[in-house]
């Protein structure tokens, strides 16, 4: 397993790596969407997950979601958001755009493994 980490901060990229690593997937990480979408098409095939913050420079989290939806290559890759956008129209514009699971920071690395792996469909009912 292979997830995306899309986030400005190298703080955050490191806790997803972290609990990715506690899961048994790599973590490569994008420090915004312009990255995150050159990952995407190095490795078309490649990710399982892509956990993804909203405010970022060059091409914010939201825009990110909505073009990779928009590619047949993409579009069933779950998407985990991890931001501090909190609010219920954030939240709704995120599910609507194709967000699979949405977290707000701060957040605790126990609940982001669990969060990763109901997303991956490896989590407990």
């Amino acid at each position: 397993m292979k997830i995306l980490a899309v986030d400005d901060s190298i703080l955050v990229r490191r806790i997803v790596a972290s609990a990715a690593s506690v899961i048994g997937a790599e973590c490569v990480g994008a420090g915004d969407g312009l990255l995150a979408l050159a990952e995407l098409e190095r490795d078309p095939s490649g990710f399982s997950l892509v956990c993804l913050d909203w405010n970022m420079p060059n091409m914010n989290g939201l825009d990110f979601l909505k073009r990779i939806r928009a590619d047949e290559r993409f579009e069933k890759i779950p998407v985990l958001m991890l931001t501090t956008e909190g609010s219920q129209q954030s939240i709704v514009s995120a599910i609507k755009a194709g967000a699979t699971s949405y977290m707000t920071k701060p957040f605790f690395e126990k609940d982001l493994q669990s969060r990763m792996l109901d997303c991956l469909g490896l989590g407990f009912e």
